[in-house]
């Protein structure tokens, strides 16, 4: 068992939380959320003794091994794929290496055979024998392929020295797992895999994650760092999220009799427990969300934008028809025509090829040949990834935000929009060329809503969000009556949004209407019958 006692942690004048008491128990996985900037990652560092606690302590199980994600990625280079696995497992490498000295010394004696029987049993018993074998399936699971096993680390594509450290902190079947942001830069097979993994894994896992798809299939429980507390609820994201909603409209009603809430609460978990999936972790999900009581659900302080995009007229029969477009280095020939009701999700392995698409598509970026034409009941606008050159001007939010608002130029009306994406009355007046990542991408979502377009291109429009922006923002994109193309790492909202799935590998190799899990799903089928 892994516990805190009093954790605390502040650094300077400022607290992170303080009074931390909580126990992680075997065959359950802790998905860590909060804003960014609550002490998530620091928490687990503190929990690995990457760094010290201001106060209190952590409490580890004797004998009790705790494997870590790293993230350096360069800490490795000198060794090969299979070796940095390996490592992952101090105590093997530390027996295998003493073996190796012991059986290579040229004057061995009855003392270092009786040492060698020592270190033959322990190797034994941690599955020494089979260690190399277990390393190499664990890559081969996430994706890398044999020819790279005994490539050095130092040769390896960023992407694939993802994947090796994450194989690492999942070597020899560790009693602790800490994972911070597993899914970051994975392909989509290689985090299915990872989630079947952990759904079977039967010891602790602690993980943070913005990937709410993630955090719904693995979690059994949620700690929610807030307010300089961390506390601990049943169930995962999406459970977790809706009770809190639950809760907040429950408190507002104040005379409803108890009965009645408990009622709706027993009718709440009813719903969700009838939709989880038959794996061993949802069965144990499911008995414990049968035992929850009214009053272990509580209202979150979490804020949330509001994101709604309204179009000004309704789009026409015709809307896009793209003819053999073509951006050299990019794609190739490009052609589709987009449908009345289409959400289409741009899928690539050179996510940069979908950029260059949008950007064409937009007006921003010219291609080589071919040709594309809106209808003329479009109006489109255009969520950019590289958003830099929108917040060159030394000017305040209000005045940023006047730039782009048709209809209404007066300050109480963009204050308004201003508090809808959660900007203070104070923060209204900060400069916009100093906001943060997440900042910029809620100043420039409220462009497009004021644009009032019937058509929106969305270039990776999660990035830098923390998790209550991207989940306004998933809901904002499922209301929206008019047609999206966009591109996504953010595996629940291409799942709850699009409704067509376009795939590009130089050209187009792949356009249905489908979703997403079913697309994910007939892909893994192929996969396994290789």
């Amino acid at each position: 068992m892994l516990k805190t006692i009093n954790l605390g942690l502040q650094f300077g004048g400022r607290k992170l939380f303080d009074d931390v008491n909580i126990s992680f128990t075997k065959g359950n996985c802790y998905g860590i959320i909060g804003a960014n900037g609550a002490g998530k990652s620091t928490f687990l560092k503190i929990l690995s003794g990457e760094i010290q606690s201001t106060a209190g302590s952590v409490i580890l199980d004797k004998n009790t091994r705790m494997s870590v994600l790293k993230q350096n990625q360069n800490a490795y280079d000198n060794y090969s794929a299979i070796k940095t696995v390996l490592l992952g497992h101090a105590e093997l490498i530390r027996i295998m290496e003493e073996r190796e000295a012991i059986y290579a010394k040229p004057d061995f004696n009855e003392a270092d055979g009786l040492r060698a029987a020592e270190l033959e049993g322990d190797f034994a018993e941690m599955n020494g024998w089979e260690a190399e074998s277990d390393a190499a399936t664990l890559l081969h699971g996430l994706g890398v392929k044999e020819q790279y096993h005994e490539t050095l680390m130092a040769d390896l594509d960023p992407k694939i020295k993802v994947k090796v450290l994450l194989a690492q902190s999942l070597f020899g079947n560790p009693d602790i797992l800490l994972l911070d942001e597993p899914t970051n830069n994975l392909d989509a097979m290689s985090a299915r895999w990872l989630e079947n993994f952990l759904m079977n894994f039967d010891n602790t896992v602690l993980v943070v994650s913005h990937d709410r798809h993630f955090l719904n299939r693995v979690c059994t429980h949620i700690c929610d760092v807030d307010f300089g507390k961390i506390n601990i609820y049943q169930g995962n994201y999406e459970f977790w999220y809706e009770t809190s909603q639950l809760a907040q409209r429950q408190a507002k009603e104040q005379n409803k009799k108890s009965e009645q809430k408990i009622k709706e609460l027993e009718e709440f978990i009813a719903r969700f427990s009838a939709n989880l999936s038959k794996s061993k972790q949802a069965t144990s999900r499911k008995k414990a969300l049968d035992k929850i009581v009214l009053n272990d659900i509580k209202p979150s302080n979490r804020k949330y934008p509001f994101i709604e995009f309204k179009p000004a007229r309704e789009v026409g029969k015709e809307i896009l028809e793209v003819k053999n477009l073509t951006k050299k280095g990019f794609f190739e020939n490009i052609s589709f025509t987009i449908g009345k009701e289409d959400k289409i999700c741009f899928l690539s392995d050179n996510s940069l090829s979908i950029t260059m698409l949008l950007n064409c598509l937009a007006g921003i970026e010219k291609a080589d040949s071919g040709e594309f034409k809106w209808g003329v009941t479009v109006t489109q606008d255009y969520l950019i990834s590289d958003n830099k050159e929108y917040f060159q001007k030394d000017i305040n939010l209000i005045d940023w935000v006047r730039q782009w608002s048709k209809d209404d130029q007066t300050e109480t009306f963009i204050r308004g929009w201003l508090g809808r994406m959660l900007f203070s009355q104070e923060e209204s007046l900060k400069k916009a060329n100093v906001l943060s990542g997440g900042e910029k991408v809620r100043c420039m979502l409220t462009k497009v809503m004021l644009s009032y377009a019937n058509v929106i291109l969305l270039d990776d429009p999660t990035n830098h969000l923390d998790l209550e922006a991207i989940q306004a923002l998933n809901q904002g994109m499922i209301r929206f009556k008019g047609n999206l193309l966009f591109t996504s790492h953010d595996t629940e909202l291409i799942n709850t949004v699009a409704n067509r799935i376009i795939v590009i590998k130089d050209t187009i190799v792949y356009d249905k209407l489908i979703s997403y899990e079913d697309y994910l799903e007939n892909l893994e089928s192929k996969e396994n019958k290789k």
